[in-house]
């Protein structure tokens, strides 16, 4: 195994996750706070496909799925079209509404399938390239990738926590 492997199996943990905290679930469901500040479904996992959209969309160069293949049209919501949820406070996460899980894991895997493909294309060495020099040291490409990786699986768990206490109400 090698380290575009690797990569590989853990994008596809993040959608496997993203599936068991989305499927089935009730448009109120993906809606609902636990409290008056809490995250939806609907805005984590937004959010966390935003993130992988523009992070792996910059490192390969290429556009973003949300843009080109019609998604920001698709959820309409009221925020800039280049809006990652990023820095989004309360109001702005009520705003996420969604019209269907369908919608959500669509767009999701319509994200990964575009990572898997940039994936394919990599080579153990491409991972050393520096993509974002604001940072000290350097960001690389790999760095990158295992950052989206980890900033996923924490949000599409906190999705499934979610769900989890929904479904036990």
């Amino acid at each position: 195994m090698n380290s575009v492997d690797l990569l590989t199996d853990a994008f596809t943990r993040v959608q496997e996750t993203v599936h068991s905290a989305v499927e089935g679930v009730s448009r109120t469901d993906l809606h609902a706070r636990l409290d008056d500040g809490a995250n939806t479904i609907a805005w984590l996992v937004w959010h966390l496909t935003r993130i992988q959209d523009d992070h792996v969309s910059d490192a390969a160069g290429i556009e973003q799925v949300w843009l080109t293949h019609d998604w920001a049209s698709r959820f309409d919501l009221p925020f800039a079209k280049d809006a990652t949820g990023y820095g989004h406070g309360s109001a702005d996460v009520a705003a996420v509404q969604v019209g269907s899980a369908e919608l959500l894991i669509g767009y999701y895997d319509d994200v990964h399938e575009q990572t898997l493909r940039f994936l394919r294309g990599l080579d153990g060495r491409a991972l050393s390239r520096v993509v974002d020099e604001a940072w000290s040291p350097p960001v690389t490409l790999g760095v990158r990738l295992i950052s989206v990786i980890s900033d996923d699986l924490q949000h599409a768990g906190q999705a499934a926590f979610v769900r989890g206490v929904l479904e036990r109400r």
